[in-house]
């Protein structure tokens, strides 16, 4: 069964955390150079994979007792908190335009580069510390792909738009204060639990 709440808590902060991410402008920029939908359909299957090995690494770590992995989780979120506190702006990312713009070489342009930017990146980590501090996969990898689809489609249709609406250094703190809160709440349950 689905749990919304969790859906929307993890949407929440992945949204958040995703939007100055280096992907969401390379995203911008290849949705300025091609069509929209054939980008979208590769950076949206890379992000399906990332979630789910996100999701199984996060559920393999509630095996662990309940209060080594609420202090592990929250110690992660305080360093994911730090990194986007502590990150610098970063300028956009050069794309190689592929030799056509057909479906396949456009859409596996996106699929690669968001496979390799994203591996091991704070939006998949902070997905599988969900996935454990929820126990919950299925909430969780919805939560977590959908809003990664979002910031996706937000940054190859309206990108630009946004960028110039909302400081990208206010999204960045947002996100970094809702990580910090996460990560004292989990470390707060493993001393009281």
């Amino acid at each position: 069964m689905i749990s919304f709440s969790v859906m929307a808590v993890v949407f929440g902060v992945v949204f958040l955390a995703e939007l100055p991410d280096k992907t969401a402008l390379a995203g911008l920029v290849l949705g300025t150079r091609y069509r929209a939908s054939y980008v979208f359909a590769g950076v949206a299957a890379a992000f399906a994979l990332h979630v789910a090995l996100a999701v199984a690494a996060g559920s393999v770590l509630t095996l662990l007792p309940q209060q080594i992995v609420q202090a592990l989780t929250g110690v992660l979120f305080l360093g994911g908190a730090a990194v986007l506190l502590m990150k610098k702006d970063e300028g956009e990312e050069e794309v190689r335009k592929p030799a056509n713009q057909s479906f396949w070489k456009v859409s596996g342009t996106g699929f690669m580069l968001i496979l390799v930017a994203e591996f091991g990146d704070l939006t998949q980590i902070m997905t599988a510390n969900l996935a454990a501090r929820y126990d919950d996969p299925l909430s969780v990898g919805l939560g977590a792909v959908l809003a990664l689809w979002a910031v996706a489609g937000l940054g190859i249709v309206g990108g630009k738009a946004l960028m110039k609406r909302v400081p990208l250094r206010l999204i960045t703190k947002v996100a970094a204060l809702l990580m910090l809160g996460l990560g004292v709440w989990s470390l707060f349950e493993a001393v009281t639990g």
